[in-house]
């Protein structure tokens, strides 16, 4: 194999850090189980869909009567946050990967999305493919092309965000 060859046999442009090096299957597991079982409990509980773009937009629309069960679930997010920030900083990179104002494109393009779509990956792609919903696999399947496709242009295209 020829020097700076991928393994893979991939003839992409490809920078040897950026090889998935944080493989970790059961942390995914119980995270995913975990998502999950809260996504259950929010449903059981109070018959809500656990889409934090529609919880959120519901707690910033005025006149929302269920405002209790927002907050304290957007407090919840962003308390897990939080608390891995202080047990374990390594899980955050210490420098951006990303110029700021792609990122901010990016959450802008996300939001629109959001509406655009009447939902959120967590919404349409935990609840909605749970509950076998049309609107929800189909969402979620364009969700996840357009993110592909997105990773493929910014990295290997234009070159952003850290890619060759």
């Amino acid at each position: 194999m020829k020097e700076g060859a991928r393994s893979d046999g991939c003839d992409l442009p490809f920078a040897e850090d950026e090889a998935m090096t944080n493989f970790t299957p059961l942390p995914a597991l119980i995270g995913g189980i975990l998502i999950g079982l809260s996504a259950s409990l929010l449903l059981l509980s109070h018959g809500k869909i656990a889409g934090i773009s529609g919880i959120l937009g519901g707690l910033l629309t005025r006149g929302t009567p269920d405002r209790g069960y927002r907050l304290w679930f957007l407090a919840g997010l962003l308390a897990a946050g939080g608390a891995l920030a202080i047990l374990r900083p390594s899980s955050f990179p210490s420098t951006p990967s990303s110029p700021f104002w792609l990122v901010a494109l990016a959450g802008l393009l996300v939001g629109y999305g959001t509406r655009l779509g009447s939902g959120c990956t967590s919404g349409h792609g935990v609840c909605g493919i749970s509950r076998l919903s049309a609107r929800s696999i189909t969402a979620t399947m364009i969700f996840m092309a357009t993110g592909a496709l997105t990773v493929f242009v910014s990295r290997h295209l234009l070159h952003l965000g850290g890619g060759q």
